[in-house]
């Protein structure tokens, strides 16, 4: 095995199966966050198997070789912890939150869930049942419906746009073989990272890892399918009639993955034009012409590619004029960049942010899993502050020309029929 001090308290662990751990000593708190990542979620799905990560992570908490689902829900609350799963564009991630003496009991289920679920047929009814219920959850919250359509309309033909939870089809046609398959080539140690961060000590993580059996075997390739990046259906508007309150709108683009240097200058881009009670989006929609309670702006950054969109909710008979002063900021932004009192306050912003983040254990985890996910590399904090200081008013205004024209957006409008 390799290990690598990467920074105080901050050690990185290469082992021969190909196996990636991370961790973070921070001895001022008493909790520990850690997390197994498998590097297969919705992005490495075909169309006709859309949502089966996401059914193999329900799924795994059926019950395990050693542990029955309620003991999986009871082991860790009872002391006080927390056990956690989500699917992703890019991972899948098992995580738990505890004591830190607990540390190897949360290693030891996480184990379990990973590598040694049962799998039953018998339960896999009832798990899609819930799933089901999930999606229709999703189809009765619009503010959430539209971003599923727009991610559709963006990537229309790419697992970038497919829908993580999958689709009453695609989860009826999945069976419990099909499940067994995808564990079992793609939960594997070398196609895992393990990340843990708080009052935690890398010797012992190792040897609790090596106890579990993460440390055996030979590393199997390919560890990861790639993630083809395509580009994103640009300028396309669609409309989707829903009997709603509002009308829901969402406009977006494709942009770069998270290891791009430009990252910086789009995420000041993003907190300025529309990240909060200060940005653009917010003074001019809400503030001062009253058409939205919420707008907003964001950004995704997944293995192969990006995406930066826009959200307003507003009244039907004032959608138009939202989208028509949405499109004036865009295109403003876009010919404009950033003056420099603007820049300084969104560096100043997104330092602050990235400071504040890192005081939960948790961020520091996911942080830590990131650098091989994205196929990133480690930068210690203050280089990375460095890095943000460092971009310039034409570094802004290249990536402000480039992905803030109004004409390069897809927007997904749902709503009532402006006619209704």
């Amino acid at each position: 095995m390799e290990t690598v001090l990467l920074d105080e308290g901050l050690h990185r662990t290469t082992a021969p199966n190909g196996l990636v751990v991370y961790s973070e000593s921070l001895p001022g708190v008493r909790s520990a966050a850690v997390g197994i990542y498998v590097r297969a979620a919705s992005a490495h799905e075909r169309r006709e198997q859309m949502g089966i990560s996401h059914l193999l992570e329900h799924m795994v908490f059926k019950g395990t070789e050693r542990r029955s689902a309620r003991d999986l829900a009871l082991e860790l609350e009872v002391r006080g912890g927390s056990l956690d799963a989500y699917t992703g564009r890019d991972a899948t991630s098992y995580q738990a939150h505890v004591l830190d003496a607990d540390l190897p009991i949360a290693m030891d289920i996480l184990t379990d869930l990973v590598h040694r679920p049962l799998l039953r047929e018998s339960d896999l009814e009832p798990e899609r049942n819930v799933i089901l219920e999930e999606i229709h959850g999703v189809e009765d919250a619009p503010d959430d419906l539209v971003f599923e359509l727009h991610g559709a309309a963006l990537w229309p033909d790419h697992p970038y746009g497919y829908s993580i939870l999958g689709t009453p089809d695609t989860l009826a046609a999945t069976s419990a073989e099909d499940l067994r398959c995808l564990h079992q080539t793609s939960y594997h140690p070398g196609n895992c990272v393990v990340a843990a961060a708080g009052n935690v000590h890398h010797g012992l993580l190792i040897e609790v890892l090596e106890r579990e059996g993460w440390l055996e075997g030979a590393a199997r390739q390919p560890a990861r399918r790639p993630v083809v990046a395509v580009p994103a259906t640009r300028g396309l508007t669609r409309r989707e009639e829903r009997d709603t309150a509002q009308s829901h709108v969402v406009f977006g683009t494709d942009t770069f993955p998270l290891r791009d240097p430009r990252r910086f200058a789009l995420a000041i881009l993003t907190n300025v034009f529309g990240g909060g009670m200060s940005s653009r989006l917010f003074q001019r929609v809400r503030e001062e012409l009253g058409l939205a309670y919420a707008v907003f702006a964001y950004k995704n950054f997944y293995q192969s590619s990006g995406q930066l969109g826009v959200y307003v909710g507003t009244q039907t008979a004032t959608a138009d004029q939202a989208v028509e002063a949405i499109r004036g900021e865009y295109d403003r932004l876009a010919r404009e960049g950033l003056p420099p009192d603007e820049l300084a306050h969104g560096k100043q912003q997104l330092k602050g942010q990235i400071m504040l983040s890192l005081e939960s254990p948790a961020a520091r985890m996911g942080r830590l899993a990131g650098f091989s996910l994205h196929d990133d590399h480690y930068r210690p904090l203050d280089l990375m502050l460095a890095e943000i200081d460092a971009v310039s008013a034409d570094d802004v205004a290249s990536v402000a020309a480039e992905f803030f024209s109004a004409d390069r957006q897809t927007i997904v409008r749902l709503g009532p029929s402006p006619s209704a």
